[in-house]
């Protein structure tokens, strides 16, 4: 499993732990709704930048996804 499989696998588990849709997170995080799933699928190499948004919008530390 890559880095970018494991940021995905641990976003989408944080963010069904906190019962929120791709939408509402993308939302939240000020990202496209559409770049969300593949983020999660580890299918996009996000910038240390979106990471952070997301990590924000979790409300957890950006190292607590890595």
């Amino acid at each position: 499993m890559d880095i970018n499989e494991i940021f995905g696998n641990k976003v989408r588990a944080k963010r069904l732990s906190l019962n929120l849709s791709q939408e509402a997170l993308a939302n939240k995080a000020d990202i496209d709704r559409t770049y969300l799933p593949d983020v999660e699928k580890g299918k996009r190499n996000v910038s240390l930048k979106v990471a952070e948004k997301i990590a924000q919008a979790l409300n957890v530390p950006l190292k607590e996804l890595l």
